[in-house]
């Protein structure tokens, strides 16, 4: 499963690129809001960081617009898939970015028929997003089973499905478990994804057995 950083934090990004955990990015709005300064520096310098695919979304709700911002986003690089929402004027946009050799991530998905008829317009990805169907008391990850079944049944369908809204990393688990292309989430749950209680207590212990053997030995090396 490939695992993208939903961001547009470059600390962040830089870091988990280093460790080589990152096969992309998605971004939106929202997140290039939180971060400030001038959201296309941030665009250009994502897309030169990332190898993988990054998702840039646009900000129209009509076709129109999202052609026009969808051609522009593409411009800041080969990996960039533009980001549109489930909606009829986003699905048309799809049809027409995807014809012209433009990826699309069709994000907002919520059922299993948005993802099909998003699959159908021609999108790369399709974004269920789990973590807001879990708040409003329904199952997300059962979401993302329905339409990994559905895709299943037609291997002309060559959209992925990449889990958003991600809150844990149970969620991580779960979602490649089911066997989920890409899973998307935020710097602080892959964070907790790296750590476990029992690594940091047998590293201490390591150090301090390392450092009872070097009293005895002060010129021992590793």
């Amino acid at each position: 499963m490939k695992i993208f950083l939903d961001t547009a934090n470059l600390d962040s990004i830089k870091k988990f690129n280093d460790m080589g955990l990152l096969d992309g990015i998605t971004t939106n709005p929202s997140l290039m809001s939180k971060e400030g300064g001038n959201p296309k520096d941030a665009m250009e310098e994502i897309t030169k960081i990332i190898k993988g695919d990054v998702s840039l979304e646009v900000v129209s709700t009509e076709y129109s617009g999202m052609i026009e911002e969808g051609k522009r986003l593409r411009e800041y690089g080969d990996n960039v898939v533009v980001k549109v929402p489930m909606t009829p004027d986003g699905l048309k946009a799809c049809k027409s970015l995807s014809s012209e050799g433009i990826p699309v991530n069709v994000t907002l998905i919520f059922s299993a028929n948005q993802a099909l008829l998003a699959a159908k317009s021609g999108a790369k990805y399709v974004s269920p997003f789990i973590g807001r169907l879990d708040d409003v008391g329904q199952d997300g990850m059962n979401l993302i089973k329905e339409i990994k079944e559905i895709f299943k049944n037609y291997p002309n369908l060559k959209t992925q499905i990449l889990v958003a809204s991600v809150r844990h990393p149970v969620h991580v688990i779960d979602a490649a478990k089911i066997g989920a292309d890409v899973v998307t989430l935020p710097p602080a749950v892959l964070d907790k994804m790296l750590q476990h209680p029992l690594t940091k207590i047998g590293l201490e212990n390591f150090l301090a057995d390392w450092e009872k053997l070097k009293a005895g030995n002060p010129d021992i090396e590793i």
